[in-house]
C-alpha cells in the first residue's frame, strides 16, 4: 500500500513538473515574441522610407483573403500571401504564404472565390502563430497592398486581438503610384489594373498570387515614377499633393 501511494505521489509530481515546464516554455515564448515586436516598433520609428532612393526601397507586397469585409463585425483572415521587392525588382524566391485557422465556417461564396474550404483550415496555424510568422518575414519593411484599407483594417484588428499590441507598419496603396498616370483614377479591381499594365491574371483570389500580381503593378508604376524623374517617395507625395 505504501509503495502504491509512493508511485502515485511521483506520478502526480511528474505531472506538476511537466505542467510547470510547459507553462514556463509558453511564458518564455511569449516574452520572446513581445521583445521581437518591440524591436520592430523601434526600427520602424527610426526608418525614413520617404527619403530612400526608389531603386533601393525595400517593400513587402502582400494580400489577405478573408471571410468577409468587416473585421469589426467578426470577419477573419483565412490566408496571407506576400513577396519581397527591392526597387522595381521582385525577389520571387522570397515569398510567404500561410492559411490561418478560422472559428467561422466558410460560406460557399468565399470557398468558391478563394478555393479554400473548412477542412483546409482545421490544421492551419492559429492566428497568433500565423501573424508572428508573417511579422518575422516582413520585419520592419514598408508594406504595399492593392485596396490597402482592407488589409490595414484586418491587420490592425488581428494584431490587437491576438498579440495585444498595435499594428504600426505603414501600408502604401498601389493607387498612390497609379495616380501618377491618372490623378483622378478611382479604385479599380486588381484584374482591371493588371489588364491596363499588361500583367497576366492567374489564380485570382489566392493570397500569394494576388500579392505577386500586385507587386508587378507596383513595379510598373515605380518604373513610371523613375521615368518622370522622381527619386524618392517624398517627391511623389509632394507632387500628388500639389495636383490635388
Amino acid at each position: 500500500m505504501r509503495m502504491n501511494n509512493m508511485i502515485q505521489f511521483f506520478r502526480q509530481l511528474s505531472g506538476k513538473v511537466n505542467s510547470n515546464l510547459y507553462a514556463s516554455l509558453q511564458n518564455q515564448s511569449s516574452l520572446q515574441q513581445m521583445a521581437f515586436l518591440r524591436e520592430l516598433q523601434r526600427e520602424m520609428k527610426q526608418k525614413n522610407n520617404l527619403d530612400v532612393p526608389l531603386n533601393e526601397l525595400k517593400v513587402v507586397v502582400f494580400d489577405l483573403e478573408t471571410t468577409g469585409f468587416y473585421p469589426e463585425k467578426g470577419d477573419q483572415i483565412i490566408s496571407i500571401g506576400a513577396v519581397k521587392m527591392t526597387g522595381n525588382q521582385l525577389r520571387e524566391q522570397e515569398t510567404f504564404y500561410t492559411l490561418v485557422q478560422s472559428t467561422l465556417p466558410l460560406s460557399e461564396e468565399i470557398s468558391a472565390l478563394t478555393n479554400i474550404y473548412d477542412e483546409d483550415l482545421r490544421n492551419a496555424p492559429i492566428a497568433a502563430e500565423a501573424l508572428m510568422q508573417f511579422f518575422q518575414f516582413i520585419k520592419s519593411d514598408l508594406l504595399v497592398a492593392h485596396h490597402a484599407s482592407h488589409e490595414q483594417a484586418f491587420m490592425k484588428k488581428i494584431t490587437s486581438d491576438v498579440l495585444r499590441t498595435r499594428f504600426d507598419h505603414r501600408i502604401v496603396d498601389t493607387s498612390f503610384l497609379i495616380r501618377l498616370s491618372n490623378p483622378y483614377m478611382k479604385s479599380a479591381p486588381l484584374e482591371e489594373v493588371c489588364e491596363e499594365c499588361g500583367i497576366k491574371v492567374a489564380d485570382r483570389h489566392h493570397a500569394l498570387s494576388d500579392a505577386i500580381m500586385t507587386a508587378k503593378i507596383w513595379k510598373h508604376y515605380l518604373q513610371l515614377a523613375e521615368e518622370m524623374g522622381f527619386q524618392y517617395l517624398r517627391q511623389v507625395y509632394e507632387y500628388l499633393a500639389k495636383i490635388g
